[in-house]
This record gives structure tokens, C-alpha cells and sequence, in this order.
């Protein structure tokens, strides 16, 4: 039994958050509206001035000092927006009462302006460019400015794929005469019309920014949030708010909702004892989003079970609030032959229809962020009993099912029907059918779906197998029982499930584990173009917050998410993307190797895929020299680490000595040099991949860790380190370390920065060592099987204190240079816990 504590995704801090004191608040407020007899201004400094210096000859202060000329300018600057836009307001007063909708669209064509909206949308549209002027185009894709209450949004396309998202409170605007009809000259609000014209007697219009939304308040974050503290506590800070260790005075306690699950940590306890509320993640989101202080009472973790009676949609909620409706949820589609359980009609026998090599069923999404767009829409054509056939349409939000429209119509003709769907599809897509589906031709539309390329086959949270069926399929499978219940974990749905609810991609309605290689390998072209662009661009601010934006909607259009992001840097980059990418992709290899298990277990259903995975596992005994060098590997490679105020451990349940078939032997990998015993860490869900098929190389090159050496197998020598990708949560203890030999080569080079080439390394296939700020303690390094060494030691501070990475890491280019040879199943464990015994009441 080991007794450290391991270091999981992200570092959480413990922070807090204050609201003004509500009489404090509420003197504000009176002092405001309290009237006042009027005096000179003259009259006013004195009297100021003689309250001031009174009540600090009395406090024994010195008085305050009077206010500069600065202070002044400000208060004027506030009188001159009221009065600006007061002016503004009885303008539009006139014009409206004396200028006619027809007048208004001349005059929007007449200064270049599309004239083609509702009449609710041109008369604010023209006031605007008569008495502010009129707009230039949009600075980065020259699309349409509107005004929308707290600014300027862009109209435009930034590309097919994105809306633009550039928003100004001080737009562009042509210095200019406006272009007036004629019409116009002749009416009673000519002569107010004419003295705007001018652009050198225009006004500037000055919008005041809504105060931001943690303004004057403190919150507590505690325990393994989707996001890691740091990231909140600059979100918290930049819309005013300020963070905290203490409980004390906080407005809220921000926490996972496994932690009331659990039991609570202590600083939950001491929130409800104080009677301070304890939320989810989701209201610092939404508030961010809506611009204030949401109600703290709709995120409340101890109802957050009654979600939707609360009216929260499931995208406004955070990953563990979500987990208590989509892992437990129904799939809906299981792949291209799933009929949607809605209809009811696979109760019926129903299938999809197939005619000419064409199976008549189509997933579309499309994610918007400029038009507040995270959609999906589900087509269908079901043949049921008696030759019945049915058109299924569902369209609705990503996240939001409950609330989506549905459709099932029953037709009596079959090329009808087939007219009708693709019809559907061309009005949703702006593309035909049948190119599409039969050679994959679209071309992406503005504001239209595009489709999601599902593979025939099933997916794993419907082919996995249930809760209910794991114990029996153990029991009557003839492997080894600790064999059989690895097995048992391997094709489960419970950690592909837990694995695409933490990523957020895991919407019951779009089967994102059974894809084709073809929009796998979409997704992957995407991602490699813009981290390649990235490299190359000299864009700056709005320009390059657009690139990044577009990128963003083109990936969640690709692999539609409950949660939706606009990426921002690197670091956000590598965990929501490449590195959800890879365990998509590895949950899609899964899904391949699993099958339907949804049936009867008697006839050993697991060792038949076990047969399919090509690889052997065997159990090693305690007794062992391999089990007693693998464990004293692991105990002297760890430390303790805190997450949150809670600290964690590790113990081993079992040791696996494994041969994946894709990798090399042993024999074989002792023939190559410089041969080392490393640590390796993996998501459950991606283990079936990796036994199957061996390691595959990054993805990507990025300056964050595990992609900072290009496409390469990146490994360590401190379990600490793995154990950061093995870690699932604190209601889900189980998990896997691996450890591999890997070959780094005849010549190692060493880092102690990111690379700035990795492709030299890559095409040359150069063993890479990344130099961390901890090292294993040399000394107690040995040697394993003749010449492997395994650099087991004691963790130790480096010299290396500027280093991007914690511990050393190794990187090998070439998968034929790494073999796989032990599974470590390990179960994390809260240390230094005191549990409470507490009789019943009678």
C-alpha cells in the first residue's frame, strides 16, 4: 500500500468571493435619488468643503483633499454622455414621427448601408448613421456594424464555417457628409437631419460598459472543477470579483458536486454551517456569459438534481452537474443503422432504410458562437412492420434535448419520401444528398449544418455493456478471474462514458464513438492546419482573436460538445482539442473492438474480445521480483500533492504483465540501445487502443506539456506525472498506469524549453529528453533484465527551476521503438480522512 498523494489535472488553488454589505448598498442607493435644494455651485464647494474639514477635525484626520481637475473632467465626461444621449433620444423621437419607413431605406442605400432588413431593424439602423454618422465596414472580415445595446456587432462572415465575432464600442465611422434623398429635404425634420450631417458637428456616441457581474464580490473555489483555479481566478478577477482561501465572508463556495456525494470536504461543511451557499461551477459561466450576478439559488448543489425544473438547460451546466444526466443517459443513435430511440420504433422492428448502397440516416450540427449557434438535427427514414415507412426529423440545441423538436410522419410512397429527405437536406446544408453520402462531396455554407460522418457499426454506450451486466459476464468468462474482470472494465460503458461526459463531448443525440476514419481524419487536417497556421501568422489582436474564434466553430461543428469554448491559447488547445481528438479517435477503436455486447452474456462474450485484442495479459504474483520492483518504482517516483485542501494517494490492486502483438517483444527491444523503463499515463477509455495497437504519436507539435516534442510517444520517470492522465475523479477511484521500454536511440538530445524543430527531430527520429524541475535521484537508479535501466529513485529538485515541465520527460518517434510491458491498476485514495460514526436515531 502506497501513502502518497498523486497530482491531478490541473492545479486548484483555494479561493473566495464578497458582495458590498447590503446596507452599505442600500445608503448608496437613497443618497442617490434623496433630493437636495438647489444652490450655486459656489455654494456648494463651501459647503462640501466645511463638512469635510469639520468631520476630520472632530475624527482628529487631516481633511481630505479636494478634487482635481481630473476628477472634474470625469464627472463632465459622465454629464456629457447623459446629455448626448438625451439629445439622441429626442432625435429619434423626431424622425420617427416625421421620416417614413420607405424615406429611412433610401437613406440607408443611399450611404451604402443593406436597406433589405425588418422594419423593426431599419429605423434603429438609420437613426444611428444620421446623427453619429455613417459606419465604416468591419476592420476584419468588412462585414455590416449594428448597434446592439452594449455595442457595435460585426454582421459579417469571418468564413463558411464562422460568423465574426468583432465587437467595438467605439466603431469606425467615415468622416464624410452623409448622402441625403431628396425625398428627405422636403420633410419637417430636414433642417435636424442637416446639422448632423456635418462630420464636424457630429457627437459621439459614448456607451457606458454594464458593470461586471462579480463587482465587489469574493468567491471560494474548492475541489477538481472542470476548469483548474488559476483559470477561474483570472475569469473572476477580470469581471471584478476578487478570490480567497477562506470561507469566511465569502458570498459563495464554488465546488464540484461530487464533493456533497462524497460527503464534503471541509470547507463545504463550514460554507453551510455559516449558512454561505455552496454552487456549482456553472454559475461563474453563466454569469460571465449573461453579464450579471445570476441568482445563487438556481445553482444550489444540494438540488441540482432538479435541473430542469430549475429551467437550466444542460449545456449551462458544468461537467459534473452534467454527469448526472448523460452518463446514465440512453444514446439515441447507435451508429448509422441506430434508429432513434424517440420514435419507439425499434420496439417495432424498425430499421433504417437502405436503397442502392445509400442508408438513409443523417446527423448535422452546427456550432455558431457569433449567432449564439450550438445546434444539431437528426434525419431519418425508418421502415417499420408492414412495410411502414416513416420520416424522422429532430432538430434542437446540443445540451438541451428535452426542449428540441421533434417530427415522425408517415408516408405511403417511398421516392416521396426519399424526395423529402433530401430535400431536408439540401434547405439544411445548402448541398445535395447524394453526392455527399456516396462520395463525401459538401461544401461548407454560412449559418447552415454540416454533417457528421457516422460509421456502421455501434457505438460503445450502447454496445458496451450495462451495470447490470458486468458481474455475470465475469462469472461466466474462462479467463483468469483477475483477467476476466480487467476485461470486464476494458468493455464497459461506465469509463467511455465518464470519459466523453468529462470532455463534453457526450450529447446523447450524436454518436461521436463510431465515426468514420474519413471525418476522423477531417478533424485531424483541421487541427494540424491551424496549429501549422498559428506558426506562421503575424496577426494581432482583433485579427488574430478572429482567427482563433473560427477555428474554434469549425471544431465544435466537427465534433459537437455540450460545452463550447473559444480557444485562447495553447494550453486550451492541447486539452480540448488534440487531446480530446486522440481519445475520440482511441474511444472509436474501442468501439470497433466491443461490438453489441447489449445481448445475453452467457456465451463469454469477454473472452471472445479478449481473442480480438490480440494481446496477452497475465496477472502477476505479489511474490514476484517484477511485482516488488514495479511497486518500489512506483512508491519512490511519487510525492505528495494537494488537490484543492484535500490530498490524495495511490495503491496497487493489480500488476498485469502484458505482450501487445502491435509492439515489439521483449527480445527484440533489448536489441536496440539506450533502453529505459518508463512511466506512461492513459484514460481507462483509451486502453483498449494502445493494447490493440501500441502507442500512436501526438498529434500535434504545441508549447504545452505532452505535444511540446511534435509527434512523438512522450513517457516519464516519475510516476507523479503519469499518474496526472491515469487520475479519473474521487467518485471514480480506479484507474491505470503503464510502463513501457522504450529505445531512445544512438544519439538523445535534451531540453530544457520547448524545441523550436521538432520536425528535425521527427524525421530523423532523435531520442529527446525534456528536463523537468524534478529529477529522480541517480543514485538509486539500477538496471532491469540485463542492460534496461530504470531510473527509480527519490524526486529531487533539478537545476532546471525555469523548466515548463514538473518531472523529466521522454519522447521516441518511432513506435516500433517503445514496447508495452505492465499494466498498474491502481486506486487513488483521499488520505488523513476522519469518518464520523453516528447512531441512528430511534
Amino acid at each position: 500500500m502506497i501513502n502518497e498523494s498523486i497530482k491531478c489535472i490541473g492545479e486548484h488553488g483555494e479561493r473566495s468571493i464578497m458582495f458590498l454589505s447590503f446596507e452599505g448598498y442600500l445608503h448608496m442607493k437613497v443618497h442617490e435619488k434623496r433630493g437636495h435644494p438647489h444652490a450655486s455651485d459656489e455654494e456648494k464647494k463651501v459647503t462640501r468643503k466645511q463638512k469635510a474639514e469639520s468631520k476630520s477635525q472632530e475624527s482628529g484626520q487631516s481633511p481630505k483633499k479636494p478634487k482635481t481637475e481630473g476628477d472634474n473632467e470625469q464627472a463632465n465626461g459622465k454629464s456629457n454622455a447623459a446629455d448626448i444621449a438625451a439629445e439622441f433620444e429626442k432625435f429619434c423621437k423626431a424622425t420617427s414621427e416625421h421620416l417614413s419607413i420607405k424615406q429611412m431605406r433610401e437613406i440607408l442605400e443611399a450611404n451604402g448601408r443593406d436597406a433589405s432588413v425588418s422594419d423593426d431593424a431599419v429605423v434603429p439602423r438609420c437613426q444611428d448613421i444620421l446623427f453619429y454618422g455613417p459606419l465604416d465596414p468591419c476592420p476584419v472580415c468588412g462585414g455590416t456594424l449594428e448597434f446592439s445595446g452594449d455595442g457595435y456587432q460585426c454582421q459579417g462572415a469571418y468564413s463558411e464555417w464562422s460568423s465574426c465575432v468583432y465587437s467595438t464600442r467605439d466603431p469606425p465611422r467615415r468622416e464624410e457628409p452623409l448622402n441625403i434623398p431628396e425625398s428627405v429635404g422636403k420633410t419637417r425634420v430636414s433642417d435636424l437631419i442637416e446639422k448632423h450631417r456635418d462630420p464636424k458637428s457630429r457627437l459621439k456616441r459614448e456607451i457606458t460598459g454594464q458593470d461586471k457581474p462579480f463587482a465587489g464580490m469574493m468567491i471560494t473555489l474548492s475541489g477538481r472543477l472542470s476548469r483548474t483555479h488559476q483559470y477561474w481566478k483570472t475569469k473572476i478577477e477580470k469581471n471584478g470579483g476578487k478570490v480567497a482561501n477562506s470561507v469566511i465572508g465569502a458570498t459563495c463556495l464554488v465546488v464540484s458536486p461530487t464533493e456533497r456525494d462524497r460527503g464534503g470536504s471541509s470547507k463545504v461543511a463550514e460554507a453551510v454551517e455559516r449558512s454561505i451557499p455552496v454552487v456549482r461551477e456553472a454559475w461563474l459561466a453563466d454569469s460571465i456569459e449573461k453579464k450579471e450576478a445570476l441568482a445563487l439559488d438556481a445553482y444550489d448543489v444540494a438540488s441540482d438534481i432538479a435541473v430542469y425544473g430549475k429551467g437550466i438547460a444542460l449545456d449551462k451546466q458544468d461537467s459534473s452537474v452534467v454527469a448526472l444526466e448523460t452518463v446514465a443517459a440512453e444514446l439515441k443513435v447507435f451508429g448509422k443503422r441506430g434508429v432513434h430511440k424517440d420514435t419507439k420504433l425499434q420496439d417495432e422492428g424498425g430499421t433504417i432504410l437502405e436503397k442502392d448502397g445509400v442508408l438513409y440516416n443523417c446527423v448535422l450540427t452546427v456550432c455558431d458562437q457569433g449567432r449564439d449557434m450550438n445546434d444539431f438535427c437528426i434525419m431519418q427514414l425508418i421502415m417499420a412492420r408492414e412495410n411502414r415507412l416513416h420520416l424522422y426529423y429532430k432538430k434542437g440545441k446540443i445540451g438541451d434535448s428535452l426542449r428540441a423538436d421533434d417530427k415522425l410522419e408517415e408516408w405511403e410512397n417511398l421516392n416521396d419520401a426519399i424526395k423529402e429527405f433530401a430535400k431536408l437536406f439540401e434547405e439544411l446544408t445548402g448541398n445535395e444528398f447524394e453526392p455527399w453520402e456516396r462520395e463525401k462531396k459538401i461544401q461548407k455554407k454560412h449559418l447552415k449544418f454540416f454533417p457528421i460522418d457516422i460509421d456502421d457499426g455501434v457505438e460503445v454506450r450502447h454496445g458496451g455493456l450495462g451495470l447490470r451486466q458486468l458481474g455475470v459476464a465475469a462469472a461466466h468468462c474462462k479467463l483468469d478471474p483477475k483477467v476476466a474482470n480487467f476485461m470486464k472494465v476494458l468493455c464497459s460503458q461506465e469509463i467511455y462514458r465518464y470519459a466523453l461526459m468529462e470532455m463534453g463531448y457526450d450529447s446523447p443525440e450524436v454518436p461521436v464513438g463510431m465515426l468514420t476514419d474519413f471525418h476522423l481524419k477531417r478533424c485531424e487536417e483541421i487541427l494540424l492546419y491551424f496549429v501549422d497556421k498559428l506558426k506562421s501568422s503575424k496577426e494581432t489582436g482583433k485579427q488574430e482573436e478572429a482567427s482563433w474564434a473560427d477555428f474554434s466553430q469549425r471544431w465544435f461543428t466537427l465534433l459537437p460538445t455540450t460545452r463550447p469554448l473559444s480557444f485562447k491559447d495553447f494550453g486550451e488547445l492541447a486539452d480540448h482539442a488534440a487531446s480530446s481528438y486522440e481519445a475520440i479517435r482511441d474511444i472509436n477503436t474501442a468501439s470497433r473492438l466491443i461490438g453489441d455486447m447489449s445481448g445475453s452474456t452467457l456465451d463469454d462474450p469477454l473472452f471472445d474480445r479478449y481473442v480480438k485484442l490480440g494481446c496477452s495479459v497475465s496477472p502477476l504474483e505479489k511474490e514476484t521480483d517484477d511485482y516488488k520492483m514495479i511497486v518500489k518504482y512506483l512508491e519512490k517516483t511519487y510525492e505528495p500533492v494537494t488537490v484543492g485542501d484535500t490530498s490524495y494517494g495511490v495503491s496497487v490492486d493489480n500488476i498485469f504483465a502484458v505482450e501487445v502483438s502491435a509492439c515489439p517483444s521483449l527480445d527484440d527491444i533489448k536489441k536496440l540501445p539506450n533502453k529505459v523503463l518508463l512511466w506512461c499515463g492513459t484514460r481507462s477509455s483509451n486502453l483498449s487502443r494502445h493494447l490493440q495497437m501500441g502507442f500512436l504519436p501526438a498529434t500535434c507539435a504545441l508549447p504545452a506539456p505532452g505535444y511540446m516534442f511534435g509527434r512523438a510517444i512522450v513517457c516519464s520517470d516519475a510516476a507523479a506525472e503519469a499518474a496526472r492522465y491515469g487520475y479519473t475523479a474521487v467518485d471514480r477511484p480506479e484507474g491505470f498506469l503503464v510502463l513501457a521500454v522504450a529505445s531512445l536511440g544512438e544519439e538523445i538530445q535534451e531540453f530544457s524549453s520547448p524545441p523550436e524543430d521538432t520536425k528535425s527531430l521527427e524525421e530523423k527520429k532523435i531520442g529527446a529528453k525534456g528536463l523537468g524541475k524534478k529529477k529522480t535521484d541517480e543514485s538509486e537508479h539500477f538496471v532491469w533484465k540485463d542492460d534496461i535501466k530504470v531510473p527509480c529513485g527519490k524526486l529531487i529538485p533539478s537545476e532546471y527551476k525555469d523548466s515548463p515541465l514538473e518531472y523529466n520527460e521522454y519522447a521516441v518517434y518511432d513506435p516500433q521503438q517503445v514496447s508495452i510491458r505492465f499494466l498498474v491498476a491502481v486506486k487513488f485514495e483521499e488520505q488523513d480522512v476522519e469518518y464520523e460514526t453516528v447512531e441512528p436515531e430511534v
